[in-house]
């Protein structure tokens, strides 16, 4: 019987698995499964947590959380003056929110360096938080 997951717990998967976010398959258990390995991209978390996929062979098969096992790519998420953008690569929006950072002043730079330092910590989804 699979144990349910706390709304709490589904609202932090949701976070860390944005919709967006590029994941490689590292173990599923199922004989429709994409081999490991295959990359994919996540279309949203339903009410149970599972992680709803689009694979990059076609399959749609959902990740269930800790049954099956993904890892995240180097993909972020920022959302700034509410827009949001997938970045393919953590460096590359390092790079662009430092510079932002550092060609601003006020409540703008306080925006970039909210998501610079998101980015250097580690975080997935990262957002101008106090705006």
């Amino acid at each position: 019987m699979k144990r349910q997951l706390s709304q709490k717990f589904i609202e932090e998967l949701r976070e860390f698995y944005a919709p967006g976010t590029r994941v490689k398959l590292v173990k599923m258990d199922d004989i429709q499964a994409p081999p490991v390995g295959t990359i994919g991209v996540v279309s949203h978390v339903d009410d149970i947590g599972t992680i709803h996929m689009n694979w990059e062979n076609g399959s749609s098969l959902g990740v269930v959380f800790g049954e099956d096992k993904v890892e995240a790519i180097d993909t972020v998420i920022t959302i700034c003056y509410h827009k949001k953008q997938v970045w393919v690569k953590r460096q590359d929006a390092i790079d662009f929110f430092y510079c932002g950072m550092c060609n601003s002043e006020g409540s703008e730079r306080e925006r970039y360096t909210n998501i610079y330092t998101q980015l250097l910590a580690g975080k997935n989804v990262c957002k101008d938080t106090n705006f």
